[in-house]
């Protein structure tokens, strides 16, 4: 069926908003895959240098413009588990590419940093920067104009996106992203998180929290609560980078490694020298970027994606805004139920259907478009399948099941979770912010009470192990922006906070900071713009003013006299101590040109 009015109503406002920087992109798009890559065109001697290390016959077939040549930007080092699989994925591309007649090369390598790792550190004060340097590593390693086509390999958080940001700003090269997988299942994210409130708490100590950290990440492949990184790959297929049902295959497997090889050959077949050439730039439009959003609100998906998906789409020349995502979320029903938004994790969504499930769902009321271009060719309805391997040991597509594997995780649309999606804008006195409500219960989706005012997630920490926090407030993290420190993520207050919440307290967050894309059951008003840096009202929030968090009606509100609040002096922070040291010195120039949230918190707009 065709796409339902409200959809549809959304999706030709984005059209008309971005009509004219849409156009001048898809001008640059066609410009450039009109001039190139040629080449023929190149020096003897540039030519010399892309292809020095090839083999004779590879030599002769670079020398021509006739063999398709795959550029690989690659995201792989040993310290993330899930970019470690990457380790053997060149190999395994080039040999792909040359059964299907083409060639393929290392292109570049990206930087891919754990958010896991560097959480309540320094290093997380670059992550969000990391994005916006990443997609310029990508330009660096695609700038060579040696390809034909690009291929992507990365998983996590802030990779994706900035790879997302290389591909389009190089639309006029097919891309193709090629995952690998989650991880399989360890001990339950329940269980961890549980024992995360305990070590809070000083019930546990270090030692049984490492245990328990241990046990939950395990092995190779994505943490498999549904966070930033898997709401990554469902981005991916939904949007039509990925071949259809790979995003949650696990690493190591048969399947993963023959769903690699087809999408190298589906790459080399959708350059300019095939006949079905499939430009990144032209693939992804507005219909694309309206099914990645409802994916979000259908999954509860990482609030990140509030920024990510924003900038990514402006890469493309889309003009994506918050209220855009809210009023989607007001349409579109929430079908999944994975941590911290249920108690599954991916590979149990994976196992009860998974995105071909999903998709079929939404396609059932025309929640997505149908009607769009993807790597795999062209409709979304190719996308409602599961893959496994047939007796060849090749990938083989079936229909997904009619019923859930399991209805408790994976829901039919007319039988949603709740009818509404998973994120939603807030607006009020204090600026705009979003929150993650599919894993808040509803009687918390509204919070009045005393603002208790912190510096850092540092101050908080103290005041809960002080005792100081045993009574109900919203507090009011600040100075915690992109133009302040980076953004960095705020995850490290969701055990005290939980565990105030769980006494019977009646708690918030209200932050210009971010949180963790596995936000989870405490309301979380974050990415407040404009930030206390850049003369947010955040910054006139008092100890003691009562705030209204209302996510039924998406309103935010001091409730303080408005001439006393206007009137306010907006408060100062001592920031000394974030620009230098593990590296923050070298993002000064970030920080200083960074935009807002709600524009995707990026230096490129």
């Amino acid at each position: 069926m065709g796409a339902h009015s409200g959809i549809e109503a959304i999706t030709a406002r984005i059209v008309e908003r971005s009509k004219p920087h849409r156009e001048a992109y898809i001008d640059r798009v066609r410009r450039a895959a009109s001039r190139g890559p040629h080449r023929t065109t190149l020096s003897c001697g540039n030519l010399a240098h892309g292809f020095a290390v090839c083999s004779p016959a590879e030599k002769d077939a670079l020398a021509g413009d006739v063999v398709p040549n795959l550029g690989i930007i690659t995201s792989y080092n040993d310290m993330l588990s899930a970019h470690q699989p990457y380790e053997t994925f060149p190999a395994i591309i080039r040999e792909a590419a040359r059964a299907a007649g083409g060639i393929a090369q290392v292109a570049g390598g990206v930087p891919a940093m754990c958010d896991g790792v560097t959480q309540g550190q320094p290093g997380m004060e670059l992550s969000l920067f990391s994005r916006d340097a990443i997609a310029m590593s990508a330009g660096i390693g695609l700038s060579h104009n040696m390809f034909d086509a690009a291929v992507y390999l990365g998983i996590c958080d802030k990779i994706v996106p900035g790879l997302v940001i290389a591909a389009l700003s190089f639309g006029h090269l097919p891309a193709v992203f090629i995952p690998a997988g989650p991880m399989t299942t360890g001990l339950p994210n329940d269980e961890k998180s549980r024992i995360r409130q305990l070590y809070a708490e000083g019930k546990v100590g270090r030692a049984e929290l490492l245990e328990a950290e241990s046990k939950s990440y395990h092995g190779p492949g994505t943490c498999t609560f549904y966070g930033t990184a898997n709401s990554n790959q469902m981005l991916m297929e939904i949007m039509g980078f990925h071949m259809p049902g790979a995003s949650f295959v696990n690493p190591g497997t048969p399947l993963r490694e023959a769903l690699t090889r087809e999408a190298v050959k589906r790459a080399l077949a959708i350059t300019a020298l095939g006949n079905e050439f499939t430009p990144a730039g032209e693939m992804i439009d507005e219909r694309s970027i309206v099914n990645g959003v409802v994916g979000l609100h259908a999954t509860g998906g990482s609030t990140n994606h509030t920024m990510h998906i924003v900038a990514m789409a402006r890469a493309a020349g889309i003009h994506l805004t918050w209220e855009d995502i809210s009023e989607l979320s007001d349409i579109v029903p929430l079908l999944a139920r994975v941590y911290p938004n249920g108690l599954a994790d991916v590979n149990h969504f994976h196992a009860a259907g998974g995105m071909g499930f999903l998709i079929r769902e939404l396609l059932k009321t025309g929640m997505v478009h149908d009607d769009v271009r993807t790597v795999f060719g062209h409709g979304l309805e190719a996308y409602t399948v599961e893959a496994k391997l047939d007796e060849k040991g090749l990938v083989a597509r079936h229909t997904v099941p009619q019923t859930s594997g399991d209805p408790k995780v994976l829901a039919q649309i007319e039988t949603p979770f709740q009818p509404t999606g998973g994120l939603k804008m807030l607006t009020g006195n204090i600026g705009k912010g979003v929150i993650k409500i599919s894993a808040v219960k509803p009687e918390r989706h509204i919070i009045e009470a005393p603002a208790i005012v912190f510096h850092g997630q540092q101050e908080l920490q103290d005041a809960f192990k002080r005792g100081d926090l045993n009574r109900d407030f919203i507090a009011v993290v600040r100075f915690q922006g992109p133009q302040a420190n980076g953004m960095p993520e705020l995850h490290r207050l969701t055990p005290a906070l939980g565990v105030l919440q769980d006494r019977g307290f009646k708690v918030a967050l209200l932050t210009d900071g971010r949180m963790s894309g596995a936000s989870g059951k405490v309301p979380a008003a974050i990415h407040m713009t404009p930030e206390a840096c850049d003369g947010g009202a955040i910054a006139k929030i008092q100890n003691g003013d009562m705030i209204r968090l209302d996510a039924v009606a998406g309103t935010l509100e001091v409730l303080v006299d408005a001439a006393e609040f206007d009137a306010r002096l907006p408060a100062t922070a001592d920031l000394s101590e974030n620009e230098f040291g593990m590296g923050r010195e070298l993002f000064t120039a970030f920080r200083r040109n960074v935009g807002r949230a709600e524009h995707g918190a990026s230096v490129f707009s």
